[in-house]
């Protein structure tokens, strides 16, 4: 009987373990704020009509950050949907490859989202844009939390391909 393939741990401590917990930890937070507003804006419309003025606004700009947050953490940890349905018959040093292949091209995609996300962000913050609604929120930051968020998925992935083209990713 051979023994179940055990993924190798994920890095618990480093910079790139801190960054991707903290931004995990701060998407969390994010999206309790988010649904703090929905709740709270919900109970006031039934009680008095009025709901939280510009929720509309703040919960799409809470939950879009909430869930940027969680990118870097989850490619650290490894807990991204993985399909290996046609690949479980090759060779382990095979699938190593090509999965070291995937990741790359994972963190290439995510540092040019990055790029580009920063580059809007900058955009936005020059010409002024803001939110159509109410409160007319300007929302260049939460483009370049988008950013950063982008930046730290790209790292922590480029973390994994070495240890995936060893063989042990």
């Amino acid at each position: 009987m051979s023994e179940p393939d055990v993924p190798p741990p994920a890095p618990t401590a480093g910079p790139v373990a801190l960054l991707a917990r903290t931004l995990a930890f701060l998407g969390g937070v994010s999206l309790l704020i988010g649904a703090c507003i929905t709740t709270t804006s919900v109970v006031m419309r039934w009680t008095t009509s009025q709901p939280i003025r510009g929720d509309f606004e703040m919960v799409p700009i809470a939950t879009g950050i909430g869930v940027f947050g969680f990118l870097a953490y989850g490619t650290l940890m490894r807990a991204n949907i993985l399909v290996d349905t046609f690949t479980t018959w090759l060779p382990k040093r095979v699938t190593d490859v090509m999965d070291g292949f995937w990741t790359l091209v994972w963190a290439a995609l995510t540092l040019w989202l990055a790029e580009r996300m920063m580059v809007g962000s900058l955009d936005t913050l020059a010409s002024g844009t803001r939110t159509i609604g109410l409160l007319a929120l300007p929302y260049w930051w939460a483009i370049g939390i988008g950013a950063l968020c982008f930046a730290a998925t790209g790292i922590a992935a480029l973390w994994w391909v070495p240890r995936h083209l060893r063989g042990r990713g």
